[in-house]
C-alpha cells in the first residue's frame, strides 16, 4: 500500500484555498459593487471588464460579460508578457484567470441588486474587504489572479518603477477612464452625479490593497517571549516537544538580588502565541513574561531571506570622499 505523498496534498491545499480565495473576491465585485446604483468602478481586471461593457453598451447597445472580457485580455496579455515573465509565471496566472473568469460568469447573473439596498457606501465597503481578503488569500498561497499582476510584473522587468507604484497607476487611469467614457456616451451625464461614484472607486483602491496585505502579513507576523522562571527548563522542553519552537537560554542577573538568572528567548508565530502562553502557565503560574511584536524573522521554520547578493569577484565601489580643505587663518 503506498503512501499518500505530503507534497501533493499540499499542493492541492493551496489550489483550493486559491479557489476558494477567488471566490470571495468574485463575490465581493460582482454582488456588493457590480450592482451599487451608481456604477462605481473600481481597479484592476475587474475594473476593465466595467470599462469594456460601458464602451460596448455605448457604441453597440450591448453588453459584454465580465468574465469575457477578464479571460479575453489575460490571455492576450500573457501572450504579449511571456517572453518577459518566464513560463512559469504564465502557468501559475492562467489557473487563477480561468477560475476568476468561471466564478464572475456565476455570480454576474445572480445578482442584480444590491444586497443592502439604498446604502451605496455600506455595499462598496464589503465588496472591497471581500475583494481584499480573497486577493491576499491567493496570494498567501502563491497564487495569482492576473490583470495588474501582468501589468505590475512587465513594468518592474523593463524599467524601475516599482511592482506598487506601477498596479496604483494602472488601476488609477482606469477608475479615470469611467468618468470620461460617461461624458463622450452619455449626452445627459452630470459630472456631479458621478463624484460619488469616483470617490468610492478611489475607496476600493485603498481598501482592497490594505485588506490583501492584513491577509498576507497576519500569517507572516511574529511575536519575541522572554521569559523569567525558576523552572525554566521544564518551561522550554515543553515549548520545545508541544509548541514545535526553539528556545534560547542566556544568562542573566538581577540587579537587586544579585542571583544568577536563566532568561529564556522564544519566537514564534503571532498566531501560536496563546499557545506559548498555556504553556508557561501550565508550568509556572508566577513566571515574569514579556511578548514584542517584531517586524521580521528570518531563518529555519520563518521566512526566508531574499536578497540579491553580490556577485563572486566583483569589486565594491568606495565612496569618494571630498579632500579636506585647507583653511588660511
Amino acid at each position: 500500500m503506498t503512501k499518500p505523498n505530503p507534497k501533493l496534498w499540499l499542493y492541492a491545499k493551496d489550489y483550493l484555498i486559491i479557489i476558494f480565495g477567488i471566490a470571495m473576491y468574485g463575490l465581493g465585485f460582482c454582488a456588493f459593487i457590480a450592482t451599487a446604483p451608481d456604477k462605481v468602478v473600481i481597479g484592476g481586471m475587474a475594473g476593465l471588464s466595467q470599462v469594456v461593457d460601458m464602451i460596448t453598451m455605448g457604441l453597440f447597445g450591448f453588453h459584454v460579460p465580465y468574465s469575457v472580457t477578464i479571460f479575453t485580455v489575460n490571455c492576450l496579455m500573457l501572450i504579449a508578457a511571456y517572453r518577459i515573465v518566464g513560463r512559469t509565471f504564465v502557468v501559475r496566472t492562467l489557473f487563477g484567470v480561468v477560475v476568476i473568469s468561471l466564478m464572475f460568469a456565476v455570480f454576474q447573473p445572480l445578482f442584480t441588486q444590491p444586497p443592502v439596498e439604498g446604502q451605496t457606501f455600506m455595499d462598496v465597503i464589503i465588496g472591497a474587504v471581500l475583494c481584499g481578503l480573497g486577493i491576499g488569500l491567493v496570494f498567501v498561497h502563491n497564487g495569482s489572479t492576473g490583470g495588474t499582476d501582468i501589468v505590475a510584473a512587465v513594468a518592474s522587468k523593463k524599467s524601475n518603477v516599482s511592482i506598487g507604484r506601477a498596479m496604483m497607476y494602472f488601476d488609477l487611469s482606469i477608475i479615470s477612464s469611467s468618468v470620461l467614457l460617461k461624458f463622450i456616451f452619455y449626452p445627459d451625464f452630470d459630472f456631479q452625479d458621478s463624484v460619488p461614484a469616483l470617490v468610492y472607486g478611489l475607496i476600493t483602491l485603498f481598501v482592497i490593497p490594505f485588506m490583501a496585505d492584513m491577509m498576507i502579513n497576519t500569517n507572516r507576523m511574529a511575536v519575541q517571549f522572554i521569559i523569567f522562571s525558576p523552572k525554566w527548563e521544564e518551561i522550554a522542553t515543553a515549548i520545545n516537544n508541544e509548541a514545535q519552537r526553539g528556545c534560547t537560554v542566556l544568562n542573566g542577573m538581577g540587579w537587586y538580588s544579585k542571583a544568577e538568572v536563566k532568561v529564556l528567548l522564544v519566537m514564534c508565530r503571532k498566531i501560536e502565541s496563546v499557545t506559548i502562553f498555556r504553556i508557561i502557565k501550565s508550568i509556572d503560574n508566577d513566571a515574569f513574561i514579556t511578548q514584542a511584536q517584531v517586524n521580521g524573522v528570518y531563518g529555519k521554520g520563518f521566512d526566508e531571506l531574499k536578497l540579491k547578493m553580490r556577485r563572486p569577484g566583483s569589486v565594491e565601489e568606495k565612496p569618494v570622499r571630498p579632500e579636506p580643505t585647507t583653511r588660511i587663518l
